[in-house]
């Protein structure tokens, strides 16, 4: 039997722009436990997007992550002897974690100098539904798309 889920932890809003999701992205770009180093990372990436864009960071930040962040992906789901890629609706918590995740990881293979150029450009990427992040996205709607004819054995 299955333990009860644990409670999800209350993350304080970050310093500067008073926002959780700010918080949360910082929490996942942290390596090796430098939170400062990952603030100044994130800071310095939201000061290049205002220079290059003209735009308040903040709502192209949150639009890029609304542009990355899944509605659909698959699950395995093994019914007798098969195993079956079900397209299921992804959780708002479950999203907003995936499209962190992904921001981050394809922000680390860019080949830019710094890595606030890196994600600054991805993020801008992402703002303009461009990218390797959305493109995952879309890569996972595909699947889902795909096999939907198995959804009637969701669960």
């Amino acid at each position: 039997m299955r333990r009860r889920r644990a409670p999800e932890r209350i993350v304080l809003p970050d310093p500067k722009y008073k926002s959780e999701l700010v918080s949360k992205f910082i929490n996942g770009l942290i390596l090796e436990g430098n939170k400062s180093k990952a603030e100044i990372i994130f800071y310095t990436a939201m000061d290049l997007i205002e220079q290059k864009l003209k735009q308040d960071p903040l709502v192209v930040f949150k639009k890029a992550m609304d542009n990355v962040a899944p509605i659909l992906e698959v699950r395995s789901r093994r019914v007798g002897g098969a195993t079956y890629q079900i397209p299921v609706e992804v959780r708002e918590h479950r999203r907003r974690s995936l499209a962190i995740r992904w921001l981050v990881s394809y922000s680390r293979d860019r080949s830019e100098r710094t890595m606030s150029e890196r994600l600054a450009n991805e993020i801008m990427a992402a703002f303009k539904n461009e990218g390797s992040a959305v493109k995952k996205k879309e890569d996972t709607h595909k699947m889902a798309e795909a096999n939907k004819a198995f959804a009637h054995f969701r669960w």
